[in-house]
């Protein structure tokens, strides 16, 4: 049994334009079929992506307050010059420098026309294989226990697990990674940023959930009345979904 994350979850204003932001950004293609913009690789719309992790925006009346999202992507490059050009690329369709705290660092730190954080980082060997997201990066106090809650949650390879950083991706060695960095400060506003999960074919989803919650996780009500995917919260309050099988 385990879940894999099929895309992150973005609430927007305007899904259409951001998912168009991020399709350009990510060399993908946004697809629309609903209320929700997709944003995978060009081919159609393929749910869930057999390797990807996707981007879905999801329509909300309300634009986020100022307080940095706790989950960020980080998106790779493949050399000096390729950086350069994605960042002033992504500047003419509408991102922002945003400072974060970050100080003098290789790699570029935006935000999307909405104001969500996220890197374009200097080339990296490590992320060589990972498409355009290299990896999902969320904020926590305590990168242990993350690891331990999303190592079981989706039985995902642990390459690192220090006091500051825990890095973690799929057996299979596709898609990004998803690593967890001790930031200073606690959750005080809802995620505007979060990932969204699949059982694996044949897997029970509510079967899942009671594991998640075995675990630690928690229910959660963000006001989404009776929908077929659960919302929940890992053990450090970073809300999720677990979606039905399609």
């Amino acid at each position: 049994m385990a879940l894999r994350p099929v895309h992150v979850n973005m609430k927007a204003l305007e899904p259409s334009a951001l998912g168009r932001f991020w399709a350009a950004a990510l060399g993908w293609n946004a697809y629309s079929p609903g209320v929700t913009t997709y944003v995978g690789p060009a081919g159609g719309l393929v749910w869930p992506d057999p390797a990807a992790v996707g981007v879905g925006l999801v329509p909300v009346p309300d634009a986020g307050s100022a307080t940095k999202n706790r989950t960020h992507l980080d998106l790779a490059t493949t050399s000096a010059a390729h950086q350069a050009e994605l960042v002033a690329r992504l500047r003419t369709l509408g991102a922002t420098p945003v400072d974060v705290g970050q100080g003098d660092v290789p790699w570029a730190v935006l935000a999307d026309p909405e104001g969500n954080e996220f890197c374009v980082l200097e080339p990296r060997e490590v992320y060589r294989d990972t498409g355009p997201i290299a990896a999902v990066v969320v904020d926590c106090a305590d990168p242990r226990t993350m690891a331990r809650f999303w190592g079981e949650a989706l039985d995902w390879i642990r390459h690192e697990v220090t006091d500051d950083r825990a890095v973690m991706r799929s057996a299979e060695g596709v898609g990004p990674y998803l690593e967890f960095l001790r930031t200073p400060g606690g959750k005080t506003v809802p995620d505007r940023v979060h990932l969204d999960l699949l059982p694996a074919p044949g897997d029970d989803k509510a079967a899942e959930v009671a594991r998640l919650r075995a675990l630690g996780a928690t229910d959660l009500d963000v006001g989404q009345g009776d929908v077929p995917w659960t919302c929940l919260a890992d053990p450090e309050g970073h809300e999720f979904c677990v979606l039905a099988l399609p």
